[in-house]
């Protein structure tokens, strides 16, 4: 019993490791914009363990950037989760796909699946299954430990550096924010097909910015909401 159990576990460890290997590269690209994650939410008033503790719980970067910027701009706490949210709304399209991986298995792991999914492990593990090699559901948790781990430790780290600079913005720290954000653009850019959601959306916002009195929260609510929707009537095969 004891042989069949170790042979049992091989192939899920040997994908879990394999997972956490592979997502290096993109770890460290994860790790830049974490650490000007962490100076924004300095900016916010949050310290090291703070920003930590967030980007455990929370771990959506994009949508983290977001909220944490609404709340440095004044907006309360519900109008920043609300953009950040809106800003994510891509990750149930992303879950969904994933639900033959999550299908059978127990509540933990697929809970454990949809907290470490992101774009960065669900795009390597669909590569490597293209290129012909066994990718899972291990594979995707391997690559999600290795980003979340990153991604706690260059948070934290970034707020915990920007606490021992007296005045960020004097230094120009805060384009860090708007670097960081472009950066996170370009990896989520998947071809072609991503360019009319994204003009439509970019509509919206300015639009909604300059011939309505809404504040820019709701404008990026409203942006993100009419990508989803154009994104998913364009793709609709």
């Amino acid at each position: 019993m004891a042989i069949q159990n170790i042979s049992a576990r091989s192939p899920a460890f040997s994908q879990l490791t394999c997972g956490l290997r592979d997502i290096l590269p993109l770890a460290a690209g994860v790790a830049v914009y974490g650490l000007a994650f962490g100076l924004l939410a300095a900016q916010a008033s949050m310290d090291g363990l703070q920003t930590g503790i967030m980007g455990t719980i929370v771990f959506a970067g994009s949508s983290q950037i977001i909220a944490v910027e609404r709340l440095v701009a004044g907006t309360g706490a519900g109008a920043a989760i609300l953009a950040g949210l809106a800003l994510n709304l891509r990750l149930l399209l992303i879950t969904a796909s994933l639900r033959d991986e999550y299908s059978g298995r127990p509540w933990w792991q697929v809970l454990l699946g949809v907290h470490l999914a992101t774009d960065e492990n669900w795009a390597l593990m669909h590569a490597m299954r293209a290129r012909g090699h066994q990718a899972g559901y291990w594979y995707l948790i391997g690559g999600g430990i290795g980003l979340i781990a990153v991604w706690v430790l260059s948070t934290a780290a970034g707020a915990g550096f920007a606490n021992t600079v007296p005045d960020p913005k004097a230094l120009g720290m805060d384009f860090a924010f708007t670097a960081a954000f472009i950066a996170i653009l370009r990896s989520l850019w998947s071809g072609s097909t991503m360019l009319l959601p994204w003009a439509g959306s970019v509509a919206i916002v300015l639009l909604t910015g300059l011939l309505t009195p809404l504040d820019p929260t709701w404008t990026l609510i409203l942006g993100g909401l009419s990508g989803a929707v154009l994104a998913g009537v364009l793709n609709d095969d």
